[in-house]
């Protein structure tokens, strides 16, 4: 979880309120999961009738904003006030709406929580409101994930929820979900729902959940590619052409890429031990083993001919420089390339 996040959400589960959170950013899966928790854990039922109120940008001025969160609150120590939305409020990148976000926080409703989720992008820095809010206001500023930084997040997700999650299992969810934190968030909750009590979540059990073979995925192509079974190999990849929704060629390629990217740190590194490995690589020692097969099969020069194969397979999937070959070719070929 992002630090400023953990920071905001233990005092949260603290009951240590700020008067004014500004939640904003391009990622919007911990702007929820704050807002959320604010939403369902400040108030009790009783008090949230009269004291809670949501708003959504679009429908709103900042005076009308702040107009609820000047109100005292009614037979409760405080009142929530959130915004949902607010990059759309009508007057916040205007100079009038701004001053007067600027003046509350001045001096803001010692019993209110009002809470801005503005989402997809951040206050302009340039202007006034964006130099000041960090100062004035409980923040965080959200961006995207690289790619490589999704296992980690989703390991992370499945250890708050006191659930075993093997490396392959969370390299599976990541290849078959892509970089929707809040997808990768849903398919574990879904995947907990399902697990007999003190069972781990493996990769199995994900590809079940999300209706991919058993037999025919990126995991048995990759092992067929590293023990050169040409016949495994193809059967994969016939069914990867039948079945483009359930197997997309494109995200294959994305993993094969990271496998022997990784693959090529592991030929430099000092200890090739399983330990150093894992060190390194940032994996499991379970996870290990496919490197270690990979350095014993290719050469370093091989290796850096593969990634060289599959960023060209990549830029033809994507439609550069496809000439007359279909996906399934391209996706064939690279195979082939990968295993000669």
């Amino acid at each position: 979880m992002d630090a400023a996040v953990k920071k905001i959400m233990t005092d949260l589960k603290g009951r240590k309120y700020a008067p004014v959170y500004f939640l904003q950013g391009e990622e919007t899966f911990y702007i929820d999961v704050v807002a959320d928790y604010i939403e369902k854990h400040v108030l009790s039922d009783g008090e949230r009738g009269f004291n809670q109120v949501v708003v959504y940008g679009k429908d709103a001025t900042m005076a009308t904003i702040l107009t609820h969160a000047k109100r005292f609150p009614m037979m409760s120590e405080r009142q929530v006030v959130i915004v949902k939305e607010a990059q759309d409020i009508q007057d916040l990148g205007k100079d009038i709406g701004a001053k007067l976000l600027l003046d509350y926080l001045a001096k803001p409703a010692p019993t209110t929580v009002l809470v801005f989720c503005h989402k997809h992008k951040s206050l302009d820095k340039r202007k006034e409101l964006g130099k000041k809010i960090d100062q004035l206001a409980v923040t965080i500023n959200t961006k995207k994930l690289y790619d490589n930084q999704l296992p980690e997040f989703v390991a992370d997700y499945a250890k708050e929820k006191k659930i075993g999650m093997d490396d392959r299992a969370v390299q599976a969810l990541c290849e078959f979900v892509g970089n929707d934190l809040n997808r990768l968030a849903n398919e574990v909750d879904k995947l907990i729902i399902s697990l007999p009590p003190g069972e781990s979540i493996t990769a199995e059990r994900v590809m079940a959940g999300v209706g991919v073979s058993k037999e025919y995925n990126i995991f048995e192509l990759q092992k067929a590619i590293l023990q050169r079974d040409t016949l495994l190999a193809n059967k994969i990849v016939n069914y990867f052409e039948s079945n483009t929704k359930k197997s997309p060629m494109i995200p294959a390629v994305a993993y094969l890429f990271s496998f022997f990217s990784k693959t090529l740190m592991a030929s430099q590194a000092s200890d090739k031990s399983d330990k150093g490995l894992a060190s390194e690589l940032k994996v499991s020692p379970y996870a290990v083993r496919d490197y270690s097969l990979a350095l014993r099969q290719y050469p370093v020069s091989k290796i850096i001919d593969n990634i060289a194969s599959i960023k060209d397979a990549d830029l033809k999937l994507k439609g550069v420089n496809t000439g007359s070959a279909d996906d399934g070719q391209i996706f064939r070929e690279l195979v082939w390339r990968l295993m000669h």
